[in-house]
């Protein structure tokens, strides 16, 4: 499996092993930081009252959670993923925070919604793992509302000399043992670490948001010193 082509069913079956423990695992590696990344990326999403959003690779709910206390009772989210297993705790999370959220299966390299159907579409640590990102990128753009957003947050790698090196031995040492410890799967782990370290970022992101050829205007935000990036694309 090459880093820039993921066989999407070994990742299918690679998340189904690690869905039950997914959440734990997360606030442990990321100190719970990734829950503001998703905060931030709703802000820069510009996201208001009873706008429709759909939510893409949503996991475990977290980023159609956050869009669904910005939207209101007058907004819909939608939740998708093509992995099935990683979605089971999603409707409870979101019942239990007294949100009306719908979780839907779908590919997001083949969504089965109507065009421009929704004010802003997202994905957050997915679109590394699907097989063709450009067609992905193409397939939100198709269901968002044309000068709606597409929303991007994905790991990258880090400029910041220093601070770079640092976390480089944490993701590349530390990170897939702790993630095998609390999910019997470090295999799963070391290949979460290696896609990220090889996914386009910054710069090369935003070229394959141009090869698209769906967004009038494209830009990124770093996030804690680059270990993840915001990408907006505003669509044609």
């Amino acid at each position: 499996m090459s880093q820039t082509s993921p066989n999407p069913e070994i990742i299918r079956s690679m998340f189904s092993k690690v869905a039950s423990k997914y959440d734990r695992a997360n606030s442990v590696l990321s100190v719970g930081i990734h829950h503001l990344w998703r905060k931030k990326l709703v802000q820069l999403s510009d996201a208001k009252p009873g706008d429709k959003i759909l939510d893409c690779a949503t996991g475990t709910g977290d980023l159609a959670i956050a869009f669904k206390k910005t939207v209101g009772a007058s907004g819909q989210v939608i939740g998708t993923d093509f992995c099935v297993e990683m979605m089971e705790t999603a409707p409870t999370k979101s019942k239990a925070a007294s949100l009306d959220i719908t979780f839907e299966q779908a590919d997001v390299t083949a969504l089965q919604y109507p065009d421009k159907q929704f004010d802003i579409v997202s994905i957050s640590f997915g679109i590394r793992n699907v097989s063709d990102p450009v067609k992905a990128l193409t397939e939100m753009a198709r269901v968002c509302k044309p000068g709606g957003r597409v929303m991007v947050l994905e790991f990258g790698q880090m400029q910041t000399p220093v601070i770079k090196d640092l976390y480089k031995f944490y993701s590349e040492q530390v990170l897939p043992k702790i993630g095998g410890m609390v999910t019997g799967q470090q295999e799963a782990y070391d290949y979460l670490q290696k896609s990220s370290a090889a996914f386009p970022c910054r710069d090369g992101f935003v070229d394959l948001m141009k090869k698209a050829g769906c967004f009038s205007e494209m830009k990124f935000t770093a996030v804690s010193f680059g270990i993840a990036y915001i990408y907006v694309g505003v669509v044609k």
